[in-house]
Formats: C-alpha cells, sequence, structure tokens
C-alpha cells in the first residue's frame, strides 16, 4: 500500500479518536448535576428511537398497521424492562402472524 494512503489512514483514526477519547478521560473530573446526569443517560435510548421509529413507519407501505403493532409489541415490553432480545423477537413474531 502506498505511503500517503496509509499516512492518509492513520490521519483520518486519530482524527476520530481524538473527540471520542478527550470526553472519556475528562469525564471522571467532571461533575454534573443530577439532572444533567439523568439527561446524558437518556442520549441512548432517545438516538435508537430516532433510529428505529421511522423504520417502524415503512415497513410495509400497503399495510403500516404490521410496523406500528410490531413496535408497539417490542415497545410494551421494553416498558416491562424484558430483555432487549425478547422485544426484538417479540415484535418479529408479532408481525410474521400478521403477515400469515
Amino acid at each position: 500500500m502506498k505511503p500517503e494512503v496509509m499516512l492518509m489512514i492513520l490521519g483520518m483514526a486519530i482524527v476520530t479518536f481524538i473527540p471520542r477519547a478527550i470526553p472519556a478521560i475528562f469525564i471522571e473530573r467532571m461533575h454534573f448535576s443530577p439532572r444533567v446526569e439523568k439527561f446524558l443517560r437518556l442520549i441512548p435510548y432517545t438516538a435508537m428511537a430516532a433510529l428505529i421509529f421511522p423504520g417502524v413507519l415503512t415497513v410495509d407501505a400497503a399495510r403500516p398497521e404490521i410496523g406500528i403493532i410490531g413496535g408497539l409489541a417490542a415497545g410494551l415490553l421494553a416498558w416491562r424492562r424484558l430483555p432487549v432480545m425478547v422485544c426484538v423477537l417479540a415484535a418479529i413474531g408479532a408481525d410474521m402472524l400478521l403477515y400469515l
């Protein structure tokens, strides 16, 4: 591989690594209010919901209720604090029953 390509890959790795490493290094020294800590803990869940929700509505353009019912099944089980795999399998099962 050409040295220019290797340098470019190394540069991109450094540029990607720095913004991720800095918060991890300094987060232990920073103290947040309980409200901010709760907000930071909820970010992964909101990001996941934002990524999944459009797919729920567009599973089948002819029958949008299939995606909605599958999403409701997963949401209900998640609300009951069941494991993620159970929620996913229940949503798949609900959608399979509706397709039959």
